[in-house]
């Protein structure tokens, strides 16, 4: 797998603009202080690009899994589904396809593992537990696939607002400590039951008016080739989460970004960014 950390090229919906042209322009300023240059995606209904686009395994290697979230269903949001079709036919991608049903948010990556969050198990009820976590390594060519319980009321059951890996033993948590008792001890649990250390970070959510806003999850950053940019939400937990996030990132480009528009919507910069790693930018063999 192509961690994030590996990353060197950026995408984001051509509707971000569009539907967040305030945000939009302060993200450009933020992405340019950092040196990422960009390039929008066409053809997109929402700017939940992270979810819709394949997954890059290797550098020549995308898998396209089926994007048609439970969540998604009613006629409000059935038009909000983007034809990805149409999008990476518009950027000449190959993708080797699969019928699993996967939002890209639930994939949290590093060189040799991958965490979801078990909701996978609901949305595809056509495989077994066991054959569902065969093709997927086979699909992710990783022999390490973990499963963190799904947090209750996130309706999204997306990995990518739980934990993030540092290095490959080592994941960046949530502070779960006023989230109900059976969720903090099946979640550590299953870390446990992993192998993975794991550090807290501030997390507060709770001064949101309803279940589908974002404010206050920090661990929704975008992570590039040594740059860290952070979501900050004008609350006292911001400067603590910034600065162990310098810590925990000691050397690297370190950003942030007023991120309170977007995740009054659902999501926060890793779900509005598609970053893969593409050859030439870099010496690659």
């Amino acid at each position: 797998m192509i961690p994030d950390s590996k990353t060197n090229t950026l995408f984001l919906a051509d509707s971000l603009p569009k539907k967040h042209p305030k945000f939009f322009a302060d993200f450009e300023t933020v992405l340019s202080k950092c040196n990422i240059s960009f390039e929008l995606l066409p053809n997109t209904k929402d700017i939940w690009v992270a979810d819709y686009m394949p997954i890059q395994v290797s550098l020549n290697k995308f898998i396209q899994f089926v994007y048609n979230p439970d969540y998604l269903q009613s006629k409000r949001w059935l038009k909000t589904i983007s034809d990805v079709e149409s999008i990476c036919k518009a950027i000449n991608l190959n993708r080797i396809k699969s019928d699993i049903n996967l939002d890209g948010g639930n994939v949290t990556k590093t060189t040799e593992k991958v965490m979801l969050c078990d909701k996978i198990f609901l949305e595809n009820p056509h495989y077994t537990r066991r054959q569902l976590t065969d093709q997927l390594k086979e699909l992710f060519e990783v022999d390490k696939l973990y499963f963190v319980p799904q947090q209750p009321k996130d309706f999204t059951g997306h990995a990518d607002g739980l934990v993030r890996f540092l290095t490959d033993d080592t994941v960046i948590i949530n502070d779960h400590s006023k989230e109900k008792k059976d969720f903090q001890r099946a979640f550590k649990i299953a870390l446990d039951n992993a192998g993975l250390d794991y550090i807290e970070i501030p997390y507060n959510p709770y001064g949101n008016k309803t279940y589908r806003q974002a404010n206050g999850d920090y661990i929704n950053f975008l992570q590039m080739d040594n740059v860290v940019i952070i979501p900050t939400f004008g609350i006292k937990e911001d400067d603590i989460a910034v600065r162990q996030f310098e810590e925990l990132f000691k050397g690297q480009t370190i950003e942030t970004i007023d991120s309170n528009e977007i995740a009054d919507n659902g999501g926060i910069l890793n779900c509005i960014t598609w970053n893969i790693r593409i050859k030439g930018i870099y010496n690659e063999k």
